[in-house]
């Protein structure tokens, strides 16, 4: 039995039900990550006593489950996109954003599905903007393609960010600060396309890159998805 199916106990003396331990774990996480979360520390932010817990969950596995449920309702769509490619571009757009805002979520991307009514939710509105374009086999392989995409790029961006805060340097600073390593390293000749990268590239914020990579890899879900039938 799931979470989502095991009913929750009677209310005693101090009000709590899995709506309040979620909403103060989600808090303990926006605070200070995954490893802020723990039964003990949820219950005492509810000044409630940790076994009282237990009757609700039964795990810290099933907390992050409800956890990632509830983050799942800021993902879902106002309505339903109007093409497959929306759908997609919503669903990474809309990831990215409630990552940023709870990134502890970016080390709960991918793995296995969410099963909460909120997850399910967001699953049934992608695949739906699908429904009598192509075969589901098609469909899961390019849902699946453009969630690894968006999910590789919250985690890179994510971990950018936490680093930031841990060196207390920029991206620009710490460019700076590694600058003449690198320009020494380059010097050698040995790295000619690196080197060309470093000197000829264009630097693009976070935003920018996510969303040029996205659509590309929209763009190549549009061309398997107009291939003539083999």
């Amino acid at each position: 039995m799931t979470v989502w199916d095991r009913p929750e106990p009677p209310t005693r003396p101090v009000p709590l039900d899995r709506e309040r331990i979620v909403a103060a774990a989600i808090a303990l996480a926006d605070e200070g990550g995954l490893e802020a979360v723990s039964l003990r520390r949820v219950a005492a932010r509810l000044n409630a006593g940790p076994m009282r817990l237990y009757g609700y969950i039964s795990t810290k596995e099933e907390l992050f489950d409800l956890m990632v449920d509830e983050v799942q309702a800021e993902i879902l769509p106002e309505e339903q996109p109007g093409g497959w490619r929306e759908a997609l571009r919503v669903l990474a757009h809309r990831t990215r954003q409630a990552a940023l805002r709870h990134e502890w979520l970016a080390d709960l991307l991918g793995g296995r599905p969410s099963l909460g009514p909120n997850g399910l939710a967001v699953t049934e509105t992608t695949l739906a903007a699908f429904d009598g374009l192509t075969d589901v086999d098609t469909v899961m392989r390019a849902v699946e393609t453009v969630s690894a995409y968006f999910t590789g790029a919250i985690r890179r961006e994510i971990a950018n960010l936490r680093a930031e805060r841990a060196t207390g340097l920029s991206k620009h600073d710490w460019q700076r600060a590694h600058g003449p390593h690198v320009t020494r390293m380059l010097a050698t000749g040995r790295f000619p396309a690196l080197a060309k990268a470093v000197y000829d590239g264009t630097d693009v914020d976070a935003e920018a890159s996510f969303t040029t990579g996205l659509e590309w890899v929209l763009d190549a879900v549009a061309a398997q998805l107009t291939r003539p039938p083999a």
